[in-house]
């Protein structure tokens, strides 16, 4: 088997699995179960929530599977490992990531409570266990797929295309990186929004807005350091481990 359709292989079994897990997410109930627990009413609960999932799940086949297979080709033409670096071996492909993504977990949710204690609020809000566990390996594929297999690689060569006559590939990488992380903490937003009951980014109170978009932002750097050197993998496995840090280990320690 060809290396190319070794890493569609692995990319389908990611998309797969972010599918089921959003699909699960609904025929449980889980989604609406997190809108009960913020006192706000689950949307369309009139539509069964088998039906739900399932036209979540699609929509995760065909979105992110077109962006991802993009993605693909971009980072093959910039010379990126795409999903996985052969021959990298587990080390780099798991271990290194897990590590990144558990001392930045740590250090996220350390800042998150210093800066709660200082501005007098009590955090981002977590998903309830278990769905926080489900909600972290849902975001470590699907935005790991969007922010790094599609944004950051696009902008990468586009800004390579402009800067190719000075040789300035990584200059290129680096900026996309920045790129894709800012669209990342953006894209937060408005979960930012929804939890605090406003129905504007400018209404979100200054501390709150810089905390999220900061602490997302290095997430998103980091991961596109580890797409850069290890592929789509590797950034998986450091957005994966940070939540579980950040939005299960941390709460759950908290109500002990």
């Amino acid at each position: 088997m060809s290396n190319s359709r070794k890493q569609l292989v692995v990319f389908a079994v990611l998309l797969a699995t972010n599918a089921l897990l959003a699909f699960l997410t609904f025929a449980l109930g889980l989604q609406d179960q997190l809108f009960l627990d913020q006192g706000i009413s689950p949307p369309l609960p009139s539509i069964p929530s088998w039906l739900l999932g399932l036209a979540n799940a699609g929509l995760i086949v065909a979105l992110y599977g077109l962006l991802g297979v993009a993605g693909f080709w971009l980072a093959r033409k910039l010379g990126l490992p795409g999903i996985f670096r052969e021959q990298a071996g587990w080390r780099n492909w798991l271990v290194i990531p897990m590590t990144l993504g558990v001392i930045t977990g740590i250090v996220i949710t350390l800042v998150d409570r210093i800066l709660a204690s200082v501005g007098n609020w009590n955090g981002f809000e977590h998903p309830p266990f278990p769905m926080s566990l489900i909600a972290s390996a849902t975001a470590g594929i699907g935005e790991e797929i969007l922010f790094r297999g599609f944004v950051m690689v696009l902008w990468a060569f586009l800004l390579n295309l402009i800067l190719k006559r000075w040789e300035a590939r990584k200059t290129a990488l680096w900026i996309g990186n920045v790129i894709g992380a800012l669209a990342f903490a953006a894209g937060h937003l408005p979960s930012a929004m929804m939890l605090l009951g406003v129905t504007s980014p400018a209404e979100i109170p200054p501390l709150v807005l810089a905390e999220g978009l900061v602490l997302n932002g290095i997430v998103g750097v980091v991961a596109g350091e580890q797409y850069t050197r290890n592929g789509l993998v590797a950034a998986v496995g450091v957005h994966f481990w940070v939540d579980i840090v950040y939005h299960v280990i941390w709460p759950l320690a908290a109500t002990v």
